[in-house]
């Protein structure tokens, strides 16, 4: 086997390998979580660490025998729903094994079950049991299937990564064994040509999918919490609202998901001008959050290049999501900046802020700067505990007929 074969195969061993320990991980952390932050008796300690340890016990015995794969996914959903009615910390790491599993383990239909089930184990730790109501239940039914659609797509853009990434093994071992005539060389530039474009895809597919269905998923589960609070309270309008809000989301979220999935641009970018593109989606975040949201354009507005358009798009959803999200703001403020050679966006709330020596902004933060670097731009933050939060992304002005190289 080739030496670029070899490197692959042990990539693949160390992925397999985290990928084994990973349930155990998340029931490690989700036992800690539960003991150190939880009230629980001795008893209830005790069956917690017998359910941990019979979970446990259960993984390693029969998550790798294929054969009986329901089998062990219908144990694996029993005990998951016990642990997470013992504390809902294993709702928040633990049950991710269920939908995980579910979709590798089983097949055909019986795969959405295992993942619906895991769905509503997790909905009902987290909000309860449903109120005795046709309306409640519904909502309860509406998050349990969208959970599950967004989980499935999900997986199935893993699935399809993985694809591409075994065509891509065959690929090389196959042009390899041809480049190997004409000496080392060759058959170096072609594999780190390999993986640079696969580093770039990944890249791609982490930035657009947290971008798109991370966001979504979030602004569900807030539309559908307020749903069911308003049900509580009696204001059928509101909640109705707030269903069609999340309902929007969902249809929203898979669209984008299958664009990224194709390399196609945002839809806010179809048929509207950056601008208008920015003003839409400060209007709809605002409304969505019920905060004071402003857009304003300044300088001579010009038509961009459409990965510097797409890029300006994606950081201010970013932006716009963290502040939804953790600012608790009364007052957002976008600005795009038309300059002769640079374009300026500032995104800037009044919301508790955060102290960035101590806070790196997650995935969230590279995200946005990566795509300001990956054009030669740049991005700040500034932001200090009850101060606010102002980011500016400076990026080249390229005009849409400008190569990017």
């Amino acid at each position: 086997m080739t030496e670029t074969a070899d490197r692959l195969d042990v990539r693949e061993q160390r992925l397999e390998r985290l990928t084994a320990a990973v349930p155990y991980v998340l029931l490690a952390a989700s036992t800690a979580l539960a003991l150190l932050t939880g009230r629980h008796s001795q008893v209830d300690v005790l069956v917690i660490l017998g359910l941990v340890a019979l979970a446990a016990v259960w993984i390693a015995a029969l998550g790798r025998r294929v054969s009986l794969g329901p089998l062990y996914v219908a144990g694996l959903i029993v005990l998951i729903g016990a642990l997470c009615a013992r504390d809902m910390w294993f709702a928040s790491f633990f049950a991710f094994v269920g939908y995980v599993h579910s979709w590798q383990r089983l097949r055909g239909a019986w795969r959405y079950v295992g993942l619906a089930a895991t769905a509503a184990i997790s909905i009902t730790a987290f909000l309860g049991p449903p109120a005795p109501t046709p309306a409640a239940i519904a909502v309860r039914l509406f998050f349990v299937a969208a959970l599950v659609a967004l989980v499935s797509l999900f997986s199935h853009l893993g699935d399809v990564t993985l694809e591409r990434s075994v065509e891509r093994k065959h690929m090389v071992e196959q042009l390899e064994a041809v480049i190997h005539e004409n000496e080392g060389l060759h058959a170096q530039l072609l594999v780190q040509a390999h993986e640079a474009g696969v580093l770039d895809e990944r890249q791609r597919m982490a930035r657009d999918i947290h971008d798109t269905i991370a966001q979504g998923l979030a602004g569900i589960i807030t539309q559908l919490q307020a749903a069911e609070r308003a049900d509580d309270a009696g204001r059928d309008d509101d909640r109705r609202r707030r269903i069609e809000v999340a309902t929007r989301l969902a249809r929203e979220s898979l669209a984008e998901a299958r664009r990224s999935v194709h390399a196609v641009g945002p839809m806010q970018l179809e048929s509207a001008q950056l601008p208008d593109a920015l003003a839409a989606v400060v209007a709809e975040w605002g409304d969505r959050y019920g905060v004071r949201a402003e857009f304003s354009a300044v300088g001579p507005v010009r038509p961009l290049h459409p990965e510097v358009e797409v890029a300006l798009l994606r950081i201010s959803q970013e932006a716009l999501a963290n502040a939804g999200a953790y600012a608790r703001a009364g007052r957002v403020k976008l600005t795009l900046t038309f300059m002769d050679d640079v374009v300026t966006l500032d995104v800037r709330d009044d919301g508790v802020g955060f102290d960035t020596a101590t806070t790196d902004g997650g995935f969230g933060l590279t995200s946005m700067r990566q795509r300001a670097t990956r054009l030669g731009g740049t991005l700040d933050l500034e932001s200090e505990p009850g101060a606010g939060t102002a980011i500016s992304a400076t990026v080249p002005a390229l005009s849409r007929e400008t190569p990017l190289g």
